[in-house]
């Protein structure tokens, strides 16, 4: 079976394991079933935009062209840094969009996606956020009213703890190593007075169990713009990466927009 469409992120729902769907032209695929298949994701050399649906011959943000990019609320810098989200003292690229995004509880979070790393993300996107992350296991740090407190509690713990992940880590753990309880008991105390009121009181920890074979060793991360096309057998998929038996990595969300031939053999 051969089907052309563009990529978008894959929706995941929470299960053991995560339950992965890829949307197409002909409905979604549910990804989970191609594990065990061999499969071949071929570039047609078309990137179009998933807000405006121009061409583009660039990527921003996951799938944007550049006026997007420049002008979208959903692309603006409080969305890549959280403490720079104006819209709680009124400015925003669209007061609307934040009112709905930005102006609503948001959780600071502890995650274990290899390393222990801090984020942010709105309180309706747990557990998706620590999904497309790769986390085995994460728990709430902090709960504030808006997106600008939670970036500003993230600062703070970012002086002690990563915020990015590190893939390589990530896709070779199957469980955490650490007591999530125990290190958010540590770093609570590092808070500052004005923001120690903010603190989460739920120590429930968050397990997630991916369809991944974590065998594989010497995995490599490949991107469409360097391969015009990439097979295999899919032996696993976590976080928002497909992979494959021969130490094949990919990354379908940072692909979005991108126009390809999936080829299911």
């Amino acid at each position: 079976m051969t089907i052309d469409f563009n990529l978008s992120k894959m929706r995941t729902e929470y299960g053991f394991p995560v339950r992965y769907y890829l949307a197409s032209d002909n409905g979604e695929i549910f990804m989970n079933d191609l594990i065990g298949s061999r499969i071949s994701i071929e570039y047609q050399h078309v990137i179009n935009c998933v807000s405006c649906g121009k061409v583009t011959g660039r990527s921003y943000m996951n799938g944007h062209c550049y006026d997007c990019y420049t002008t979208l609320p959903e692309c603006d810098e409080g969305v890549f840094n959280p403490e720079k989200d104006l819209s709680h003292l009124g400015i925003s690229r669209d007061m609307e969009w934040s009112k709905k995004y930005s102006l609503i509880d948001h959780y600071v979070y502890l995650a274990f996606t290899g390393d222990l790393k801090v984020g942010v993300t709105r309180h309706n996107q747990i557990p998706t956020r620590w999904i497309d992350q790769g986390a085995v296991a994460a728990i709430k740090f902090a709960k504030t009213p808006n997106r600008n407190l939670a970036g500003l509690i993230e600062v703070e713990m970012k002086k002690h703890i990563a915020d990015k992940t590190n893939w390589k880590a990530m896709l070779s753990v199957s469980k955490q190593n650490i007591d999530l309880v125990e290190r958010k008991k540590f770093f609570l105390p590092m808070l500052p007075d004005e923001l120690v009121d903010y603190a989460s009181f739920d120590d429930s920890v968050t397990e997630i169990v991916y369809p991944y074979d974590y065998k594989l060793a010497n995995v490599k991360v490949v991107s469409l713009n360097n391969f015009d096309k990439i097979s295999g057998v899919l032996v696993g998929i976590k976080g928002q990466y497909l992979v494959f038996d021969n130490g094949i990595a990919f990354n379908v969300r940072s692909h979005s927009g991108y126009r390809i031939k999936l080829t299911i053999m």
